[in-house]
Formats: structure tokens, sequence, C-alpha cells
């Protein structure tokens, strides 16, 4: 099992004194056989100040076109390779004193019909008003802690592509930023982090700049969309952009493309 890295979503309305909330780990990759049943522990702290009340909830999740998480309830596109019917999570609604750590006890059973891949599910705990604050007024703020998971079924291979790069101008900028934009293809049934850097070049083929691949995750069998921000101060000097990509397989990949002069491409 790999607890690699961080995924955190809050999402908050003036809540300053819930900042001291903790959900570890909120990353985990576990790896199962058809059939296997396994069971772990989050734990959840409460260093906001006072007794908080929290109800979980069973997600799924995608990662959008600006590479941003989104968790929902339910998202039948991801039906494929979800792996939310297969999780439980124990306590689902309780109370969390000041200073209190809270153990959260998760268990997946993977049906034997599971096929070879990648499956993604997330369980989410999303802050209420405790029951001694349900009469008082004044505004209401919820914060939700997420802790993703990658069940890793058999021993799927990766399979993807370069398969899009170009360079334009941010969209609605006014300061004339300029970004790169990578899409990754990932054609099989298990999710990669690309590692790998983009190089931007000038008439001469001297490197103006290079520019690391954010290592979010491509799942499987979809395009990710990577947006790379431009930090030249002067972009009008790039001509070619090249991506060296590592996708998980320890093979580099790599594309090219000339870039024309931007009174070209505005």
């Amino acid at each position: 099992m790999k607890t690699t890295f961080v995924l955190l979503a809050i999402f908050s309305l003036h809540a300053p004194a819930q900042v001291g909330l903790g959900l570890a780990p909120m990353r985990l990759e576990i790896d199962l056989e058809p059939g296997a049943t396994y069971s772990g522990a989050l734990d959840l702290t409460n260093q906001a100040g006072g007794t908080i009340r929290i109800r979980g909830e069973i997600l799924d999740f995608q990662i959008d076109e600006t590479t941003t998480p989104q968790f929902r309830r339910q998202i039948p596109s991801e039906s494929a390779n979800s792996c939310r019917e297969w999780l439980i999570a124990n306590p689902m609604d309780t109370e969390v004193a000041a200073t209190e750590h809270l153990v959260i006890r998760y268990t997946f059973r993977v049906p034997q019909s599971a096929t070879p891949g990648s499956y993604n599910c997330a369980v989410g705990y999303t802050t209420l008003p405790a029951a001694d604050t349900l009469k008082q007024t004044g505004l209401k703020s919820a914060v939700r802690l997420v802790a993703s998971f990658y069940v890793i079924v058999g021993k799927p291979t990766i399979e993807g592509e370069i398969s899009g790069l170009q360079f334009e101008p941010v969209p609605g900028a006014k300061d004339g930023s300029w970004q790169t934009i990578l899409v990754l293809r990932n054609l099989g049934p298990y999710h990669f982090r690309p590692i790998g850097s983009v190089h931007l070049l000038s008439a001469t083929g001297a490197t103006l700049e290079t520019i690391e691949v954010p290592a979010f995750p491509a799942l499987p069998r979809r395009e990710q969309r990577y947006v790379i921000p431009v930090n030249l101060p002067n972009p009008s000097e790039v001509r070619k952009i090249k991506a060296s990509v590592d996708l998980g397989s320890h093979e580099i990949q790599e594309a090219s493309v000339d870039v024309a002069p931007i009174a070209a491409l505005r």
C-alpha cells in the first residue's frame, strides 16, 4: 500500500475557527486482488477549539480539465472505474470534541468479478452545527475534508500517449499571460501520474523556460488536460515547445510543435 500524496478538499464560508481540522492520510493506493477484503483507518483531528459535528458520505470523483478534483455522491461517467460501492466507512455521523482524534475505520470488499485496473472513490466528511448550537442564529460555516482512494486490482499496465500540445493566451487575462496546454491520453484501465517537463524554445533553439508537468493523475480511459502557466517576461520569443513525459512506465514520450508569432496566434 502506498500513501504518497496529499489531496485535500475544503469548502468553507467564513470559517476561521475550523482551520484546525485535519484528516490523514488523505490519499491511499491499495493493491488488491478480485474477491479480497481490506480494512484500514483514517485519523480525523479537531484542533479548532470547540466541538464539531461531522457527517460522512462515500463519493465518486473525477479530475476536470483544469486538473481540479471534483467530488460528488455519484458521477455516472465514472461508474466503470468507481470503487464507491466497495467502500464502507464508520462512523459516518458523529461529534468530535476539541483536541480529539477520531479514528475512522474503512473496509473495501472487492467483488470477485472485478477486472484488472485502477478504481477510484473517496470518503468525505462535512462539518455541521454541533447539537448545542442548533438554536443559535448567525452565519453557519461548513468545511469538507476528503480522503481519496485508488484501488489497484490485479496487475494492470500503463497505456498512454501525448495527444496534444499547444501554446495559447490565458483566456480572459488582461495582463498578456500565456500558457501551455499538454493533453495526455490514457488508453488503459490504470491511472497514471506524469513526470516530465515542457521546454519553451526560441527561434535559435535556445531554452527560454522549462516548466514541470503537474503530477495530477490521468484517470483510466480518457484524455486529461494539463494547464501549465508560462512565466516568461516576453512570450513572443517562443517559437517551439517540446514536452518530455514519463507516464509511469519508465519510457520517455516526446512531442513538439512549432509556435507562430504571437500576433498570428491571437
